[in-house]
């Protein structure tokens, strides 16, 4: 039987490759340049007694593609059969990167949003009512920091609790 597969799409720089070396424990070349993450990464995250097929895609910032990273990301969301998507944004960058969640919730693609870098928020004195915006957006909102784990468990609870 095939696995139930998990994209995890955002922006570049956003923290998809941390993110899904948390979920995997698989580790992906990760750089400061936009786009650069062109290879998609394939892994297998263990959550509760499943086991899902995680992609890391390229950076995308439109569901409509102007950049080649983008009509990878897009192909995947349209061409594979997916369980979920993971949408990663900077929490400190929200207005800029929530019409990439509307656009998802208009597409009716299944979607859990990870505000990433809640820390760099927090610092910047931005406070962000995560309940609030779940019930807004009617989808699972987790607040994280990927790159010390913060949040982690919660979004494997939510993708577990997704699976019901």
């Amino acid at each position: 039987m095939a696995l139930r597969k998990i994209a995890i799409l955002g922006s570049p720089n956003v923290g998809k490759s941390v993110l899904f070396h948390r979920l995997t424990g698989r580790y992906v070349t990760v750089s400061n340049y936009p786009g650069t993450t062109v290879e998609v990464s394939r892994g297998v995250a263990e959550l509760g007694s499943e086991s899902y097929e995680v992609i890391d895609t390229p950076g995308m910032y439109t569901f409509l593609p102007l950049q080649e990273e983008e009509r990878v990301a897009r192909q995947i969301l349209l061409t594979e059969d997916l369980f979920l998507v993971v949408h990663v944004i900077e929490a400190i960058s929200l207005s800029r990167m929530l019409p990439l969640t509307l656009q998802l919730i208009e597409a009716e693609l299944p979607t859990i949003l990870v505000l990433n870098m809640m820390d760099e928020a927090h610092r910047r004195g931005i406070t962000i009512d995560l309940i609030f915006l779940q019930e807004e957006l009617g989808i699972p909102v987790v607040g994280a920091v990927a790159t010390n784990g913060k949040g982690i468990e919660d979004l494997k609870q939510k993708i577990v609790k997704y699976v019901r």
